[in-house]
């Protein structure tokens, strides 16, 4: 970097301090005068001379900041370095005007430049202007937030006093105005005042207005938009109201011989509602528990929480229910439990000796918490979801005499096409692990499992049951399984398909009351008409069919010891068992409708007995709100200018009779008071037109007149009105 380059950026530098010095002795003075100007007319104004502050400002240091150009650089750099003797101009004079010895002179003043550091020219701050600066703004800022509130005067007022005469006042002021607002105790909210006289509380606040009025009337109450008054009591020169906040209202300031307030628009008061306690179970993570056999407790946790505070106790009741059937019994007792954690966010806890109890096998044990919060006089309640510790009852176990063992069989109808895949795919990963002999057997009972799934889905086919006729197996009659699994060890796939041998079925089958497989066999065949063996319709059915098929074939390989070639086909039939069970259309004859028969006799007779007149006019409906709709119509009339066309009372009546249809009532009688105070302003009439707007309904939809048609066609019709007038 030559000698010059760093003498530009000393010169950046400096014009850098110079701005920032310009704006820090001017940006507390511009807050000064920002603050003065909102205490005079508010943020508007202030927001106003702050903008206008901050641009002169910056003007003014950019201006500073281009004072410092070249010939100033010069100047310093002579000024505070004596090597340069006062040649310093010569390192930015242009190369073709300088002579011989010019040139010399420069090109040591640029190596005394370079071997020594860099000049820093940027001049000293202002100090002492700055901290000036601040001090006075200080006190001015402090002095306008101290200064206590002028309210504003009327332009009567002003000329009056600019012309020395004692007018009386047309309007009374609110000289000065609180509103105390005192929460419950319950809400532990501290109690604040509102420089406003809107407010947003609780249910159940006190509040407590306070003004200060010139000139004095006789008498001051507030009235509420729905009829109720609080009367103000005056001491001295301030009034006193109080009022318990129930519900949202709006209200104004109303005076007795006194001038009419300046501002008489109505103020709102807002209740917040208090929410009911949410209850969440924590543990445990369902609300339908199974018992083990080695279980001794049981354990619960919940977590309430409200927006004020919860209660520090709450009930848990715990109900057991003995005995099945009719035969069954509850007894119910409740249990205090206290809880931990912060005021709004509480956990209980607590386990259950299910010995103490009596919970027993077959019995179930029902939890459920109680939670209040803090509210008062009436507080608000919140219960749990129901959890349930169900003890199973002990399925039944049989023994068997092949096996020598207690064995629990599963029901036929809970194996699916897909464990039988899990099963196959299990067995394959064993194959390494097991001899030839373990490795058939389990893949012929896989199969076994296929052969029982195929033919429970074959009676929704009507199709012949193999062997004998039953019912599918279940975990009562394990003999039925047995016998399944024999039947289809003894099953060759390659021979033809059974026969239709009713005779011997009906020989060799007794009847058995109330089995499903039985009621079919005595009373009919359904395989004998496929049509009417299913509600499925056709495409359904075939696909149904297909799966079948597919079973058919992992079946025989599964039997042969090959789960890996029988894998195909077990997927095949899952695919289409996915499509049946998705299939939401069932198939229903077609019964044609029984029109009653055409009396021929009345055919080109001309009797029009029962036959409505043509002359009969139609009939406007009803508007479903006929205030609304006339209150509309009457504001969009443009020349409606005045109050006499639009009926308030009849819109005050239906918005008692449908304050719930109406998201904010409030907004809606504000905008109903303030067009009746002011019947020519505009503004309130289009502010009343939108929030009518959404209750308005929505009309029907118009059918469009039809046209006459050609001459003929409006000969005939006038030939038909002919005939109707005769």
């Amino acid at each position: 970097m030559n000698a010059t380059t760093q003498l530009r950026e000393s010169l950046q530098r400096a014009r850098m301090r110079v701005a920032l010095d310009v704006i820090a002795r001017t940006a507390p003075w511009a807050l000064a005068a920002a603050a003065i100007a909102w205490r005079w007319q508010g943020a508007g104004l202030a927001i106003a001379v702050l903008a206008i502050a901050a641009a002169l400002a910056i003007s003014y240091a950019i201006h500073r900041a281009r004072q410092l150009d070249t010939r100033w650089l010069v100047q310093r750099l002579d000024a505070s370095r004596s090597d340069m003797e006062d040649s310093s101009d010569l390192l930015f004079a242009p190369e073709s005007s300088m002579t011989t010895l010019e040139r010399l002179q420069r090109s040591r003043l640029q190596e005394r430049l370079e071997r020594g550091a860099t000049p820093d020219l940027r001049p000293r701050w202002s100090s002492r202007a700055i901290a000036l600066a601040v001090v006075i703004a200080a006190v001015v800022i402090a002095g306008a937030l101290l200064w206590p509130n002028r309210p504003a005067q009327a332009f009567d007022d002003v000329v009056a006093q600019l012309s020395g005469e004692a007018a009386k006042p047309t309007h009374t002021r609110i000289v000065e105005q609180n509103l105390r607002v005192a929460p419950p105790a319950y809400t532990r909210q501290a109690a604040r005042d509102e420089p406003s006289l809107d407010t947003r509380a609780p249910h159940g606040t006190r509040l407590a207005w306070t003004f200060r009025l010139a000139p004095q009337p006789a008498a001051a109450d507030l009235v509420f938009h729905d009829g109720r008054r609080v009367a103000l009591r005056r001491d001295g020169d301030l009034w006193h109201g109080e009022h318990v906040l129930t519900r949202a209202a709006l209200y104004r300031l109303e005076l007795k011989d006194a001038p009419p307030l300046r501002d008489a628009k109505p103020h709102r008061l807002d209740v917040v509602a208090d929410r009911p306690p949410q209850v969440r179970v924590i543990e445990p993570d369902r609300s339908l528990s199974l018992a083990t056999a080695n279980q001794k407790a049981w354990t619960l946790a919940f977590e309430a929480s409200d927006d004020y505070g919860i209660a520090g106790t709450a009930k848990l009741r715990v109900t057991l229910a003995q005995g099945s059937g009719e035969n069954i019994t509850f007894r119910e007792q409740t249990m205090t439990l206290r809880g931990t954690g912060s005021a709004t966010t509480k956990r209980f806890a607590q386990s259950l000796d299910l010995r103490a109890l009596g919970f027993a096998v077959g019995d179930d044990l029902i939890a459920q918490l109680e939670v209040e919060d803090n509210r008062t006089p009436s507080p608000q309640n919140a219960r749990s979801a129901s959890l349930i510790l169900r003890w199973p009852s002990d399925l039944g176990t049989e023994t068997s005499d092949m096996e020598g063992m207690v064995r629990k069989v599963m029901p036929a109808y809970f194996r699916s096409q897909r464990q039988i895949i899990i099963d196959a795919e299990a067995l394959l990963k064993e194959k390494r692990r097991l001899d030839a002999a373990e490795y058939l057997r389990r893949s012929d009972a896989i199969g076994v499992d296929q052969r029982i799934l195929r033919l429970r889905y074959g009676q929704f086919l009507g199709e012949e049951a193999e062997g004998e006729p039953k019912p599918p197996p279940t975990s009562d009659d394990v003999s039925a399984v047995t016998e399944s699994a024999t039947e289809a060890d003894a099953h060759d796939h390659a021979s033809e398909p059974a026969t239709d041998d009713h005779a011997h079925e009906t020989a060799t089958t007794p009847s058995t009351f109330g089995q499903e497989g039985a009621v079919l066999e005595e009373y009919g065949h359904t395989h004998d008409h496929a049509e009417a063996a299913t509600l499925l319709d056709p495409e359904t059915r075939a696909t149904l069919k297909l799966a079948l098929d597919a079973m058919w074939q992992s079946e025989g390989h599964l039997r042969q010891g090959h789960p890996d070639l029988a894998l195909p086909y077990a997927y095949t039939a899952l695919k289409h068992i996915k499509r049946v069970q998705q299939a939401g259309r069932i198939y229903l004859a077609r019964v044609g409708p029984e029109l009653p028969p055409i009396d021929e006799s009345r055919r080109m007779t001309g009797d029009r007995a029962g036959i409505a007149r043509r002359g009969d006019g139609l009939v406007a409906a009803t508007a479903p709100d006929p205030a609304l709709t006339q209150l509309w119509q009457t504001l969009d009339d443009a020349r409606s200018n005045g109050a006499d066309g639009i009926d308030f009372s009849a819109l005050d009546r239906w918005l008692r009779a449908n304050e719930s249809r109406v998201a904010d009532p409030l907004s809606l009688i504000a905008a109903i008071d303030a067009l009746r105070a002011e019947p020519a302003c505009e503004a309130c009439r289009r502010e009343l037109r939108a929030q009518l707007w959404p209750l308005l309904s929505r009309p029907p939809a118009a059918v469009p007149r039809r046209d006459d048609g050609d001459a003929a066609g409006r000969r005939y019709l006038d030939a038909l009105r002919q005939g109707n007038a005769r």
